[in-house]
């Protein structure tokens, strides 16, 4: 028993010490604080400025479905269908700042230093069969060239 034991606990410390795992881990927290930093652009500068033609903040905007709705002192809807548009919007442009600033600031600018870091000698086509069989038998020719009528045959 004390065996599978090991045996179960040795493969949770492998499953852990995997490089993905701990990337994984690393961009769970990166993206943590991340979304700080977009919630306070959102917050600091796209609300301001669609306030300065409506609201102040993205989430009061709403319509009622059905009935007048009326609120209480929280702002909480107490009578009616309210449908609170404004928060998808705000959620919705939330998602587009991120990913526009992961492409343009991260994905963009690491593509471009892979492509210069990888020459483009890596980038050789396959050979055919032809060309293969052309390049076996140039070193066949070369190698009995070496040989030559004096020479000693290699051991095969």
């Amino acid at each position: 028993m004390s065996e599978k034991k090991t045996g179960v606990l040795g493969g949770f410390k492998a499953f852990l010490m995997r490089g993905n795992v701990i990337d994984l881990a690393v961009a769970v927290v990166i993206g943590a604080a991340f979304t700080n930093i977009v919630n306070s652009v959102v917050k600091g500068v796209i609300n301001p400025v669609v306030g300065a033609f409506g609201t102040k903040d993205l989430e009061h905007y709403s319509s009622c479905l059905k009935g007048p709705c009326v609120r209480n002192a929280a702002g909480e809807v107490t009578e009616g269908v309210s449908i609170q548009w404004g928060m998808v919007l705000s959620a919705s442009l939330t998602f587009l700042i991120t990913a526009a600033v992961v492409y343009f600031l991260m994905l963009l600018p690491m593509k471009r230093w892979q492509e210069r870091r990888a020459p483009a000698e890596t980038e050789a086509k396959p050979l055919t069969e032809v060309e293969l069989l052309t390049e076996i038998r140039d070193a066949l020719v070369a190698a009995r060239r070496d040989e030559g009528p004096g020479a000693v045959p290699a051991q095969r």
